[in-house]
C-alpha cells in the first residue's frame, strides 16, 4: 500500500462520530496479537495539560536511559506527529504497513455497522508500533475523558489526571464531578493514580481511587497539604520558566521551556509518573535526571516564542480554562501593545475564551483550514462584544498573522490562539522547506514523485518535464491547487500528492525553467489568496542566493576543518595528539597545509565510547585552544556539554560543535549569549550505541526533517540562523547505503538556509567500497572532491593536506580562473 492510500484511508475514517468504549480498540489489536500486552504504559487524563505532562515525562524516562514511545494529539503538519519513538516520527514505511493489514478487517466492520473511528485506529497503530519498536515504555496522552477513552485499552503502569473542568459534556457529564469521574478510570492497579486536581474533582477522584498522590503549590484548594509540593519561580527568559518539585524522598529545581504557573504543577505530575514507570521497567531517576528530562521537554505550540522584536508567540489554548492560564502567562511579559489573532472550532465557548484573554490592542479573526472552524464575522462580533474596539474580521490564518505583524512595533507581542488547529497552520511559516532537487535522469524523476506521493497518472505527465528546476514543498491541497494553475499558466508543472485530509499539508513537486519560476514569482508577489505570496517568496529565495552577512571561510567556497583529538580512544587518531605539544605541533602543522578551521575535541563519540567527566575534558582542551588562538585559522570545539563549551570560548574558541545537535537548551542558549557560529549534527545518539536499527523513509528528507526542528529550537533561544552550520551527521545512525546517498544528495540541504558540513573521513561507510574502516585515505580524498562538488561548504577531516588538493580540484572544474593568478 503506498503511503498516501494508507492516509487517505486514516483521514476518512474521520466521518465516522466519536463512540465511548474500548471493546473495538481491543478487538483490533487482537488482530495483531495483542501488543498492549508486551509493553509497559503511563497513561496522562485532564482537561488541560495533558500534552505538556506526557511530553515532560517523556523526556525524564528518555533522559534515564530507557527507550521510550509518545503518543499525543492532534498533529500539526502531519499525522506522523502523533506517534514517535524517542523523538522520532512512526515512518511512512511502518504506517503504511499498519493500514494495510488492518484495512480488510477495518472494511468487514464498516461493513456490519461497527466503524472504527480515526483516533480509534490512530491510537491502536501506536500500542502497534510501540511494540514493534521493542519500548521500555510508552506514554499516552487520553483522548477524552479517561474510562470510555481509546487509550483505555491498556493496564498502565503510572498513570495521571492532571486537572479537571468542564468540557465535552455532552460526552463526559455535566458537572465536575461527572467528568472526574469518568478520568479516574485511567488509574493503574498497582499504583496510586497521580492528579494535580483540587477541590469537587479531587474529592471524587479521593472517592474514587485509594490514596492518589496529589500534586500542588502548598495552601491550594485542598482539605490536606499535597503529597508533592511545586513552586513556580516565574520565567527566566522569553522561554524558559523556573519550577520546584518536592516529592516525598526527592527534590529538583529546574527550568522547563513552558511558561505559566500551572506548568510547575504538570512538570510535579511528570516526575512521579516517570518515576513510577521506570521503576516499574527497572530504570533509574535520580534529581539530575529529572531536571535535565525536564529541561529539554520542548512542546510546540504552548506558549512557542517564534520571533522576538516583535514577539511573535504560538498558544494552542482551545478552552476557557486554557485561555485564562494563557493570560496569566502574558502577563509575565512587558509588551506596548498586544495583537490577537484568533480563530476556533465552532463547537467551542468563544464567549468564555473572550473574556479570558487579555484585551488586546488589536485584533484578527480568522478561518483555520478546518470543516469545524466558526465563522471569522461570528468571532469579530464576540469581541467586540466584550469591548474591543480595533477589530479586522480576516480569513486565511497566514494573512491574518502577517496583517497583526504588520501593525506590530519592535516592543509589541503578536499572540495567535484559539485552535491547535489555528497554531498547526501559523507553524508554518516558519517549518516549511524548499527543496532543490537534482534530477539528471527520466529515472530520478520517477524517485522524486513517487517519493512525494504523486498519484500515477499526474507522474507520468510530469516526468518528462521534470529533468531541470524542480523543487520540492509541503501546502495545504487548496494552496496546492492555486500553485499549480499558477505554475501551469507560466508554462511550468506542478505535481501534488495524492493524499487528502482536513487541512493538513500536501506534498508539491513544482518544476519548471528558470524564465518560468521568475515569472511565477512576480505573479505570486501580490497574491493574498490562501498566502500564495509567501510561496512565491520562498521559491525566490532559493533561487536568489543571499550572501551572508559576515565573512567565514566557508563564504567564498569550502572550507576544510581539521579534526585534532585530544584524546586517548578517538577511532583514528586516539592517543597520538593528547600531550599538549604534539597537539601544538600538529595544529601547526595544519595551518601550514592549508587548514581553515581546527576542531578540537576532548571526547569520543565512536562507538562504545565512555563518557568524559566535565573536568578532565576541559583540562584535555582548554589549555591547547589557549595555545592555538594566535594562529592563522579559526579554533572549533567538538564537545556536548555546555560547560565544557563555555570554558573553550573563554580559551579563544570561535565555533561551536555539537555532535548532539544542540539537544540541551543550555547550549542554545549559550550559543545565542556568544553569537558564535555553531555546528549543529543530526544524531540519533552520541557516542553512537553499535548494532542500533534506525528506519528512515528517505533519509535525505528525514535527517533534513529533523534537522529543521533542531534549527527552529536554536533560532527560539535567539541563535540566529545564519550562526548556524548544518552536519548530515555521517556514521551516526545510518547504514553505509544511506551515508553514500546522503554525500550524492547533498545539494538538498540548501533548502535549509545554512552552511553544510561534511565530516566522512575514515568512517566505516567506506567498508562498502571494499576500504578499511579508519584508515582509508584514498576513499576519504574523493569523497572530498564529491562534498565540494555537491555543494559542502566545509570537510572535516584528519588529513589536511591531501584533503586540501581534492577540494581545490573540485573548485577549480567549476572555476579554474579563480586558480589563475596561481599559474602566474
Amino acid at each position: 500500500m503506498e503511503y498516501h492510500e494508507a492516509v487517505n484511508f486514516l483521514f476518512d475514517l474521520r466521518r465516522f462520530q466519536v463512540k465511548p468504549g474500548t471493546a473495538s480498540v481491543r478487538s483490533l489489536l487482537a488482530e495483531f496479537g495483542d501488543p498492549q500486552d508486551d509493553v509497559s504504559f503511563v497513561q496522562i487524563a485532564g482537561s488541560n495539560g495533558k500534552g505538556s505532562t506526557a511530553r515532560m515525562a517523556e523526556s525524564v524516562l528518555r533522559e534515564s536511559g530507557l527507550t521510550v514511545g509518545l503518543y499525543t494529539s492532534p498533529h500539526f503538519e502531519d499525522v506522523r506527529e502523533r506517534i514517535r519513538v524517542d523523538g522520532r516520527k512512526i515512518p511512512e514505511s511502518a504506517l503504511s504497513r499498519f493500514v494495510a493489514e488492518a484495512k480488510p478487517w477495518l472494511i468487514e466492520r464498516a461493513a456490519s455497522g461497527e466503524p472504527l473511528t480515526f483516533f480509534e485506529v490512530m491510537t491502536a497503530m501506536a500500542v502497534w508500533r510501540f511494540a514493534d519498536a521493542d519500548v521500555d515504555v510508552a506514554v499516552l496522552e487520553v483522548g477524552m475523558g479517561g474510562e470510555l477513552d481509546a487509550t483505555s485499552v491498556v493496564d498502565p503502569v503510572a498513570s495521571a489526571v492532571t486537572n479537571v473542568t468542564l468540557e465535552h459534556t455532552a460526552v463526559l457529564g455535566d458537572t465536575v464531578e461527572e467528568i472526574a469521574a469518568q478520568k479516574v478510570a485511567v488509574a493503574p492497579d498497582d499504583r496510586p493514580l497521580v492528579t494535580g486536581a483540587t477541590g469537587d474533582a479531587l474529592a471524587t477522584i479521593r472517592d474514587r481511587t485509594d490514596d492518589p498522590i496529589t500534586v500542588g503549590e502548598t495552601g491550594a484548594e485542598t482539605d490536606s497539604e499535597p503529597d508533592v509540593t511545586v513552586r513556580y519561580d516565574g520565567r527566566v527568559n522569553h522561554q524558559e520558566s523556573a519550577v520546584a518539585v518536592d516529592g516525598p524522598s526527592w527534590s529538583v529545581e529546574a527550568a522547563i521551556p513552558l511558561l505559566g504557573a500551572y506548568q510547575a504543577t504538570n512538570a510535579g505530575i511528570a516526575c512521579v509518573v516517570a518515576e513510577q514507570a521506570a521503576d516499574e521497567v527497572g530504570g533509574d531517576i535520580d534529581a539530575r535526571t529529572l531536571e535535565r528530562g525536564l529541561r529539554r521537554a520542548n512542546w510546540p505550540g504552548r506558549f512557542e516564542v517564534m520571533e522576538r522584536e516583535p514577539h511573535v508567540v504560538l498558544d494552542g489554548a482551545h478552552n476557557p480554562g486554557a485561555c485564562e492560564e494563557l493570560a496569566s502567562v502574558v502577563g509575565e511579559f512587558d509588551f506596548e501593545n498586544l495583537h490577537l489573532v484568533f480563530g476556533a472550532m465552532h463547537d467551542k465557548d468563544h464567549r468564555e475564551m473572550a473574556a479570558a484573554l487579555p484585551r488586546p490592542d488589536s485584533l484578527v479573526t480568522c478561518r483555520p483550514n478546518n470543516p469545524r472552524s466558526e465563522d471569522p464575522e461570528t468571532l469579530a462580533r464576540v469581541f467586540e462584544n466584550t469591548g474591543v474596539e480595533d477589530v479586522t474580521v480576516g480569513d486565511a490564518v497566514s494573512t491574518a498573522v502577517r496583517t497583526a505583524r504588520e501593525r506590530a512595533g519592535p516592543r509589541d507581542c503578536v499572540l495567535v490562539v484559539g485552535s491547535l488547529f489555528l497554531v498547526a497552520e501559523a507553524r508554518t511559516a516558519w517549518t516549511r522547506t524548499v527543496v532543490e532537487k537534482r534530477v539528471r535522469t527520466l529515472s530520478d524523476a520517477d524517485d522524486l514523485l513517487a517519493g512525494a506521493n504523486v498519484a500515477a497518472g499526474d507522474a507520468d505527465r510530469t516526468r518528462e518535464e521534470a529533468v531541470h528546476r524542480v523543487f520540492r514543498t509541503t501546502a495545504q491541497r487548496r494552496q496546492a491547487r492555486r500553485l499549480r494553475e499558477e505554475m501551469l499558466a507560466v508554462g511550468g508543472d506542478c505535481a501534488v500528492s495524492g493524499h487528502r485530509g482536513e487541512g493538513e499539508l500536501v506534498d508539491v513537486v513544482v518544476t519548471g525553467t528558470h524564465a518560468q519560476f521568475e515569472r511565477l514569482r512576480e505573479n505570486l508577489r501580490d497574491a493574498a489568496e490562501f498566502a500564495l505570496s509567501e510561496f512565491g517568496a520562498d521559491i525566490g529565495g532559493r533561487l536568489d542566493a543571499s550572501p551572508p552577512d559576515r565573512e567565514y571561510p566557508w563564504t567564498d567556497g569550502t572550507a576544510v576543518m581539521g579534526i585534532l583529538n585530544v584524546t586517548p580512544d578517538s577511532f583514528h587518531d586516539g592517543g597520538e595528539f593528547r600531550d599538549r605539544d604534539d597537539a601544538v605541533e600538529r595544529a601547526e602543522a595544519m595551518v601550514e597545509a592549508g587548514v581553515d578551521i581546527i576542531d578540537i575535541g576532548g571526547e569520543s563519540t565512536r562507538p562504545g565510547a565512555d563518557v568524559v567527566p566535565v573536568e578532565e575534558e576541559i583540562a584535555r582542551i582548554v589549555p591547547v585552544i589557549s595555545d592555538l588562538a594566535e594562529m592563522d585559522a579559526l579554533v572549533s570545539v567538538d564537545t556536548r556539554k555546555a560547560d565544557v563549551a563555555r570554558a573553550a570560548l573563554d580559551a579563544g574558541a570561535d565555533i561551536l560543535n555539537d555532535v548532539t545537535g544542540l539537544e540541551d537548551p543550555e547550549m542554545r542558549f549559550l550559543a545565542a549569549e556568544r553569537d558564535v557560529p555553531v555546528i549543529l549534527m543530526h544524531s540519533i545518539d552520541a557516542p553512537v550505541v553499535p548494532g542500533k536499527d534506525v528506519a528512515y523513509d528517505d533519509v535525505v528528507a528525514d535527517v533534513i526533517d529533523e534537522l529543521g526542528e533542531r534549527i527552529l529550537l536554536a533560532e527560539q533561544a535567539g541563535v540566529p540562523r545564519e550562526n548556524v552550520i548544518v552536519d548530515p551527521g555521517l556514521g551516526f545512525g545510518k547504514t553505509a547505503v544511506e551515508e553514500f546517498e546522503l554525500l550524492d544528495r547533498l545539494g538538498e540541504f540548501e533548502s535549509l538556509g545554512c552552511p553544510l558540513l561534511v565530516g566522512h573521513s575514515h568512517k566505516s561507510m567506506f567498508e562498502l567500497v571494499g576500504e578499511d574502516a579508519g584508515d582509508n585515505l584514498e576513499a576519504t580524498v574523493a569523497a572530498t572532491a564529491i562534498a565540494a562538488d555537491r555543494g559542502a561548504d566545509i570537510v572535516r577531516v584528519h588529513d589536511v593536506r591531501e584533503n586540501v588538493a581534492a577540494v581545490n580540484v573540485a573548485e577549480a572544474t567549476r572555476d579554474p580562473s579563480r586558480f589563475a593568478d596561481r599559474d602566474d
